[in-house]
């Protein structure tokens, strides 16, 4: 998908050339890359919020300003080109509460490539940052205006529109594409789009970066158009926390200072819009370990009303310094579907994990596919020497091949696991594939883990693409104090398994437990096993609970150096954090992994009811795309006062025109990791369509449909012209002619 909407791009820059702005143009006319450009990694994938134009007729493609003669245009795009509108105005306003950001960015775009007699859709794109989650988008057109929302998929609204809209989705796992249906030419459109995203964190740095380089070629052609760029920060800390700021990207000017709160403003007309991302750090000054709690009741209309909790500690200089010992198993899975640079970028991650343990620490290592190759038969030192010897074992026994099985490789590290009171054990999974026999996985690994005396296994997994249950290695994770994490494309596996292995090699706390909450009724914990604390991570739970809740929060666990720790942290209403929108993203990925284990339909619907509530995706709810006409409803109003009518008129309602189903992580494909497809190759969804169509061959044809991909074959008959299809039908005619002749000929011998 990704690729094809870099080819829509290019396309569509490379067809704006037949614009005529006349002579008072500021910028020079877009142009696609060049080789050289493209071989050093320049991509047309929006990298900030953008529009486009979706052009399947060229010959609609002019200044709907300035008409100008145009040669005709002789067929279609096929698929649709995609023309990056021009940019009038932006304006940037981001609410940072502790670890979390909620973005919301407006800005207007003008459909200038259009004739004004024509129409065509437009196609949004919105890039978030880390762990984004997209929240909603609005749009306004004269006469129209448009809303997303969340409903859960036996709605009747989901039913409205069974069709998957084109284009709608997530092209990557951090970019959502929304189409709206036929814009006029020459109209301005303003966009408001809402996500939510996590702060980076390292060494007590917190860091907000949010996509904000516009390419040049959204600069309107115009001098005299004014461009405003605006950027608004309010950033929120929890109780007794002190602000440094350290760096901005922008001009901020600090325009509010109050206890526990900072608000800064940019605010300027510019010649060209931002060509860099909008970033903002910030520390949080302390030397020893800290943290809070605050409470919040429920919001209006929650399906669970439970007052929740939000339970956080920063990790102290002091303290992190102190890490546990480790022994640390790397289960890795090398099937056929992770060969080329899937395999290559785990190797360079694992090189990277290996280097950063300790001389006191053990590790080893099992590859698995059908069948499982151990490094050692034992835990080994992680001595120079050692982890050399590792790396050539490595380059020589990691060959992409055959199927997946991953219950006997978790198995074999977990016995190989020395249960010592000194140490703290960890395993990483990585795997880009779907087993069928998940569910008793980890039932089995569960009950293996209860077994250990002294700290139990971490388990932290790792799910390359979309072809593998996240759910199910999230479950893993979360039954064994663990993380979960996911690399939704081979670019991201490299970045995404370092900071795994960075997490969990900076634990100093562990074994954390709550001590005074006895007292509260129908006490739910997320995660319900409570994680470690790394430096490299803030620690954070939230909760559901009933009853009174202590003023003080009793906190003990087990440092790095097997001494005891104890904090009170301090409890106090969130008044001006939203603890239930913080939360949300991550209870409804948990309570996904508890449902798909659990087959609980209660709690899918409970989960939907939350996605609704919160507009968070979820495996449960659909996206779906409103229209409201606001103009028929002033010419009804008018009607209706001609004729005196004096009821009221109700405006109208808005109606679903199109359905987002599936937009969740989905739980895997069985079909294609038996096929050892490559991960992030296609949907899962089309994949099994594609399966159905190849089992439907028997014979040669069977044999011929496992040779090749059935997912090509559909993709190039259905971008072939008509003038490819009736050569190939003629072809196939031709074929099926010679072969009636020969079995003439075999049948009559011969004779007329």
């Amino acid at each position: 998908m990704a690729a094809d909407f870099e080819a829509a791009v290019e396309d569509g820059l490379r067809l704006s050339k037949r614009i005529y702005f006349g002579k008072d143009r500021a910028v020079a006319p877009p142009k696609p890359h060049t080789a050289m450009e493209r071989a050093v990694g320049c991509s047309y994938l929006p990298i900030s919020p953008m529009l486009y134009a979706v052009i399947s007729d060229p010959a609609v493609v002019d200044n709907p300003d300035m008409p100008s003669y145009q040669p005709h245009v002789h067929g279609r795009c096929d698929p649709p080109a995609l023309i990056p509108l021009q940019l009038n105005g932006v304006f940037l306003e981001a609410d940072c509460y502790l670890h979390t950001a909620f973005v919301t960015l407006s800005a207007t775009w003008r459909l200038h490539c259009v004739m004004g007699s024509r129409s065509c859709d437009c196609r949004i794109a919105v890039p978030m940052g880390e762990q984004g989650s997209i929240l909603g988008v609005e749009v306004e057109v004269p006469r129209k205006s448009y809303g997303t929302e969340f409903i859960s998929v036996d709605s009747d609204k989901a039913s409205e529109n069974v069709g998957k809209t084109e284009g709608g989705g997530f092209l990557k796992a951090h970019i959502f594409t929304l189409t709206v249906p036929q814009v006029d030419g020459g109209t301005n459109i303003s966009v408001k789009m809402r996500w939510s995203q996590k702060l980076l964190y390292h060494n007590g740095q917190f860091t907000l970066r949010i996509p904000f380089s516009f390419p040049e070629y959204v600069t309107p052609a115009a001098k005299k158009i004014s461009k405003r760029e605006k950027i608004e920060l309010n950033v929120t800390a929890g109780p007794e926390t002190e602000i440094l700021c350290k760096t901005t990207s922008h001009p901020l000017k600090e325009r509010r200072r109050q206890e526990r709160k900072l608000g800064f403003l940019y605010d300027s007309e510019v010649l060209s819009w931002s060509s860099n991302d909008f970033i903002f750090s910030y520390t949080v000054s302390t030397s020893h370990t800290f943290g809070s709690v605050l409470l919040n009741p429920p919001l209006v209309g929650d399906v669970d009303r439970r007052d929740m909790f939000y339970c956080y500690l920063y990790p102290g200089k002091k303290e992190s310094g102190k890490v546990f010992r480790k022994e640390v198993v790397f289960i890795v899975d090398i099937s056929g579907s992770m060969r080329g640079q899937p395999l290559e970028d785990t190797k360079s991650a694992l090189f990277s994990g290996l280097a950063r343990l300790g001389p006191k620490d053990l590790f080893n290592v099992i590859a698995f596919n059908d069948e499982t190759c151990m490094f050692s038969s034992t835990l080994e030192p992680a001595t120079v020497e050692n982890i050399e010897n590792a790396y050539k074992w490595v380059n020589s026994n990691f060959v992409a091949s055959g199927a997946t099985n991953i219950l006997f490789p978790l198995n074999q590290a977990i016995k190989i696991l020395l249960d010592n009171s000194d140490s703290i054990p960890i395993i990483f999974l990585i795997t880009d594939g779907a087993v069928e026999d998940e569910i008793n996985i980890c039932g089995t690994v569960r009950n293996q883990l209860t077994n250990y005396k002294n700290i139990s296994p971490r388990i932290y997994t790792l799910g390359i693409g979309k072809f593998c249950n996240h759910y199910f290695l999230r479950q893993l994770a979360m039954t064994s104090h663990g993380h979960h994490d996911a690399a939704s494309d081979v670019e991201s596996i490299e970045s995404r398994l370092e900071g795994l292995f960075a997490r969990a090699s900076s634990i100093f706390l562990a074994d954390i437990a709550f001590q005074n909450l006895d007292g509260l009724d129908d006490l739910e914990v997320f995660p319900c096993q409570i994680p470690d604390l790394s430096s490299e991570s803030p620690f954070v739970v939230s909760g559901r609970y009933q009853g009174t809740f202590p003023k003080t929060l009793k906190l003990n666990g087990r440092l790095g150096d097997m001494s005891g720790f104890t904090l009170d942290l301090n409890v106090e209403e969130a008044k001006e954090i939203p603890v239930s929108k913080m939360v949300a993203k991550h209870q409804i990925e948990l309570l996904t992994a508890q449902a798909w284990f659990s087959k609980n339909q209660e709690l899918e619907k409970k989960i939907a009811k939350m996605s609704e509530l919160n507009t968070v995706v979820s495996e449960y709810t659909s996206l779906v795309l409103l229209e409201t006409q606001r103009g028929k409803a002033n010419a009804d109003t008018k009607k209706s006062s001609r004729k005196g009518d004096s009821h009221h008129k109700e405006e109208p309602k808005p109606k679903v025109i199109s359905t987002m189903h599936n937009i969740g992580l989905g739980y895997g494909s069985l079909s294609a990791t038996g096929e050892n497809i490559p991960s992030g190759y296609g949907d899962p969804d089309e994949l099994e369509a594609a399966e159905v169509l190849a089992k439907s061959g028997c014979g040669c044809c069977g044999r011929c449909w496992r040779h090749c991909c059935c997912m090509c074959c559909i993709q190039v008959c259905s971008r072939m012209n008509d003038q490819c299809g009736i050569v190939l039908t003629q072809l196939i005619s031709a074929v099926a002619c010679l072969g009636c002749y020969s079995c003439c000929s075999a049948c009559c011998g011969g004779e007329e």
